[in-house]
């Protein structure tokens, strides 16, 4: 026999499989809905009112119906469970359709697998579909059983706790990653949630909210989710030079010596390099400096100057965000400890598409001597494990000054900021954190970092550190505790 006849009728097999159990499909669907429910709520965290979503392998359509969207469509296979999706909600929009052979002439934002791959022959032709309804920007959403639960869960079907499904296929998140990597997507992060899927008043919200998301537990957690994002194409350097420009701010308290020096060692990048500068409250002749720097190199810099109105690096960073032009936002601290030289490295690594928020990281090469007290360095290496723990990635230096996005993304953060709040006076957290809740990929990148040559830092160790412990508890129940 072909192996395209065999695959034909494993198909057939599981058409059967679901049509025989269509009449009480939604019921069963309610009867677990505690279940199912925080599949939806988990994959909703990372979705926007103003994304268009395909699900794949939709079902009775309870999960795309409960998410954020503005466009939602739904595709499945066994059409009697498709019709009563239909009549559940009869304003959205399901279609009969395969996801071995997707026919659809349109792209989407967010594209949701959520326990499809246990039961499909051919795991990588699926994941190659998804192609066709792909942008740059597509993010898929894979959710499966953790391997560790096939036992238990073959047990519950045996004493009919669970409804009994053909076949599965168990898969690592590792498994998923690689077939994802094949099929040409770029997996960014994995996380797994739910001790207990079934509703016990008390117990079942300790162990689900808190217990699973804490390390070593996490492992256990019955539902895992893999994220990814079709690779990026491949430009060369006058393509993206072409495609891109660059906005650089540069908050200024108390650094009048530094502003020359900012000026004439930033690179020029892309299309244009503009330089934002934001005075902020300075006690020196800093705003006097910036303006006459600003006059001195009107003729071979792009450069713009304002005055912040209220306080903290956080909100001359917005400021200077708000009156940018350029594709890519990038902050300089006017202390020019990470120099200006290394910019071009955040520039290449965004513009290559290694990822989409790329954060400065200090603490990897050496240091000179002065560069960072030992309290500091103590402090920063703490706080990376936390929030590498909290944002589910590695992130090894949270307050190095230098992060870098796209202006677009920026957006959408900003508008998106009263789920945080105005929470950071830094402005560190405020991004790092909107970039998590966008669902963008977030890679570190190493640089020297140096010792000022002028004036004296803004950090104050022990009040800056508490409030850095009181952001990491906010962040905790915004993001791991929600």
């Amino acid at each position: 026999m072909k192996i395209e006849e065999i695959k034909m009728r494993a198909n057939e097999e599981r058409r059967q499989y679901f049509i025989s159990r269509s009449e009480n499909w939604v019921k069963y669907r309610k009867r677990r809905s505690y279940y199912w429910d925080s599949i939806t709520r988990y994959c909703n965290y990372y979705i926007h009112e103003e994304s268009s979503v395909l699900e794949i392998g939709c079902g009775s359509g309870e999960l795309l119906a409960a998410v954020n969207g503005k466009r939602k469509l739904g595709i499945d296979f066994c059409e009697p469970i498709l019709d009563q999706a239909q009549k559940q909600f009869p304003d959205m929009d399901f279609r009969l359709m395969e996801a071995e052979n997707i026919q659809l002439d349109e792209k989407f934002d967010v594209i949701i697998l959520s326990n499809l791959l246990g039961v499909v022959d051919d795991i990588e032709l699926i994941f190659n579909e998804l192609r066709k309804v792909c942008h740059e920007k597509t993010r898929i959403i894979v959710t499966y059983y953790n391997r560790f639960w096939e036992p238990i869960i073959k047990l519950a079907e045996w004493l009919r706790l669970k409804k009994r499904t053909t076949e599965q296929n168990w898969l690592s998140s590792g498994d998923i990653a690689n077939l994802l990597y094949l099929a040409g997507f770029d997996t960014y992060k994995r996380n797994r949630s739910m001790l207990m899927p079934y509703r016990i008043p008390l117990l079942s919200w300790i162990l689900n909210r808190f217990v699973s998301r804490l390390p070593f537990f996490q492992l256990f957690g019955l539902n895992q989710f893999v994220f990814a994002r079709p690779f990026p194409q491949r430009l060369t350097q006058q393509e993206v030079d072409q495609r891109y420009s660059v906005s650089v701010v540069v908050p200024a308290r108390n650094e009048s010596g530094n502003i020359e020096a900012a000026i004439q060692r930033t690179p020029q990048m892309g299309k244009f390099t503009e330089l934002i500068f934001v005075e902020g409250n300075s006690t020196d002749d800093t705003w006097e400096t910036i303006q006459k720097m600003a006059d001195k190199y009107k003729d071979t810099h792009r450069i713009k100057i304002m005055q912040q109105d209220g306080k903290g690096k956080g909100d001359a960073v917005r400021k200077g965000y708000a009156a940018a032009e350029g594709d890519i936002l990038m902050i300089l601290d006017a202390d020019l400890t990470v120099p200006p030289e290394d910019l071009p490295k955040f520039y290449n690594a965004i513009t290559r598409g290694k990822g989409e928020f790329i954060n400065g990281v200090r603490l990897v090469y050496p240091m000179e001597k002065n560069a960072m007290r030992t309290l500091n360095t103590i402090g920063n290496h703490f706080f990376s494990r936390l929030f590498s723990w909290i944002l589910e990635r590695p992130i090894k230096d949270t307050l190095c000054g230098t992060k870098v996005m796209f202006r677009n993304d920026y957006l959408k953060l900003a508008n998106n900021r009263a789920f945080f709040g105005e929470f950071d006076p830094f402005g560190d957290f405020d991004l790092l954190f909107g970039a998590y809740k966008l669902n963008l990929k977030i890679v570190d990148l190493p640089i020297r970092y140096r010792e000022r040559k002028y004036g004296d830092t803004n950090i104050s160790r022990f009040s800056h550190g508490f409030i850095l412990l009181r952001m990491s508890a906010f962040a905790a129940g915004k993001i791991k505790f929600w």
